[in-house]
């Protein structure tokens, strides 16, 4: 297509030839003649010298500074993922239920619904329009899966789980799980029985060997929009807000609350019964206990940003700190040496 009519799909104005025909994507560096690429700022103009794109996406202070047709954009980064969507649509592939899928008795089925070999839908599930459910999936009893999710190989849906619309689950997640909980008896450990269910909002993402475990009573939820990495443990009880960002190997314990619009960066760990306000950022390996305000926190325990920092360089300086107490610690025995002596020099 026309570098214009992309223009006008993705969101900017042209800058240079318009009627140049535009094939393609690509990467900076990788980008072959006829694809347009991305220029998020000045730090790239040298390597746009080299590029083989024909076209780039640039924000506007690079308008006039390079040398090929642009797209001037607002945000150049969501402009150029629109341009991915653009020339790499998903295709619909309708194969209804293949040879080899089991399904039970009393299973709503929508329109133009695919469920590949191997996968298991148990009685009492409900699939909405347009759902792919992939090979080795299982589907418990009284499933809700919304219209247009896709289920990709290996994932487990427990009992009575609802999963919302537009919901990409990768593989090998489970959801709906028991809670881990137990009771001591006797030198034993008693399991509690985990009779709630998980409830996933729309457009949600949950990567590969995620687990978001039901809840003891009542609900396990995930918010609408909210995208979880992969290798993330969701405990029993949990409430998240909408549109969060839990990024790889998070670990977020029982009846934990977390407002909209929070990130958990990688490896935060989140304590049982917490609280995280909404629009909270927490960064990596920070381990988060009580109620946090918003704002953003490091460390472990989690610490506001400024605090955190202070009291690295603190650490920092431990060494020397140390040292200058020993000898103020020698010298203090020293003179209390020489006080009991009489005064005398010891």
């Amino acid at each position: 297509m026309k570098l214009s009519e992309l223009a006008e799909r993705i969101g900017g104005e042209v800058s240079g030839d318009p009627e140049i025909e535009i094939t393609g994507v690509g990467g900076l560096e990788d980008a072959s003649p006829g694809e347009i690429t991305l220029l998020r700022d000045n730090k790239m103009l040298e390597a746009a010298v080299s590029s083989d794109a024909s076209a780039f996406i640039i924000p506007g202070d690079l308008k006039g500074r390079v040398h090929k047709p642009c797209i001037v954009s607002e945000n150049p980064m969501l402009s150029f993922v629109k341009a991915l969507e653009v020339f790499n649509p998903p295709t619909p592939d309708v194969r209804g239920v293949m040879e080899g899928a089991v399904i039970e008795e009393d299973v709503t089925l929508g329109e133009g619904v695919t469920i590949y070999p191997s996968a298991y839908i148990s009685k009492g599930a409900k699939i909405g329009n347009r759902v792919t459910i992939f090979p080795g999936v299982f589907v418990g009893e009284d499933v809700e899966i919304g219209d247009d999710s896709v289920i990709y190989a290996g994932v487990v849906i427990r009992e009575r789980v609802i999963i919302g619309n537009r919901v990409i689950i990768h593989p090998n997640a489970v959801i709906g799980a028991d809670g881990f909980g137990y009771i001591p008896e006797g030198g034993h450990h008693h399991k509690i029985p985990q009779i709630g269910r998980v409830r996933i909002g729309d457009d949600v993402e949950i990567g590969a060997n995620t687990t978001i475990d039901r809840a003891t009573t009542g609900e396990t939820v995930v918010g609408a929009g909210t995208k979880i990495d992969n290798l993330v443990q969701i405990a029993h009880n949990v409430k998240i807000g909408k549109n969060c960002i839990i990024v790889a190997q998070v670990g977020i314990a029982g009846s934990t609350k977390i407002g909209d619009n929070v990130t958990l960066a990688g490896q935060v760990g989140v304590s049982d019964h917490a609280e995280i306000e909404s629009g909270t950022v927490v960064g990596a390996m920070s381990g988060v206990m009580g109620k946090l305000s918003r704002g953003v926190y490091l460390g472990a325990p989690a610490r506001p940003h400024r605090e955190f920092l202070r009291l690295q360089g603190l650490f920092g300086k431990l060494p020397e700190l140390f040292k200058e107490i020993k000898n103020l610690r020698d010298e203090l025995n020293r003179l209390k040496a020489k006080t009991e002596k009489g005064g005398k020099d010891v």
